[in-house]
């Protein structure tokens, strides 16, 4: 059987999941808005990260209220996801700078360091 939680942490915890849901919301709509892929890469996805923060500490607290102790697991998602996501956004950028150089783009930089075969 789980414990009353109190007036505080359910506040906090509407509170942090209202706010994570703005912060997604307003990622979406970068999303949409914005029209070039590099464009598209940073700005939603710190909107996504804020909201993934938010829903952790809203759970984190919500658990603590429940069982009485400190429950700390839930952040174990934003660790591993401030671990692999920058190396999934440059493999995805690299990959998108490369396709934009095949695909002979005007306004692509060229690549650093020398050309082959110069």
């Amino acid at each position: 059987m789980t414990a009353a939680i109190p007036a505080w942490a359910e506040t906090a915890v509407a509170l942090l999941l209202v706010s994570s849901g703005i912060f997604v919301v307003i990622s979406a709509v970068g999303f949409v808005r914005l029209s070039d892929f590099f464009l598209r890469m940073h700005p939603p996805s710190l909107a996504y990260t804020f909201g993934s923060w938010c829903v952790t500490l809203a759970a984190s607290i919500y658990f603590s209220a429940t069982e009485s102790r400190a429950v700390l697991h839930p952040w174990l998602i934003p660790v591993t996801l401030a671990m692999t996501v920058p190396v999934t956004t440059l493999l995805l950028a690299r990959v998108a700078l490369f396709r934009r150089r095949s695909a002979g783009a005007a306004d692509t930089p060229p690549p650093l360091g020398p050309r082959p075969g110069s």
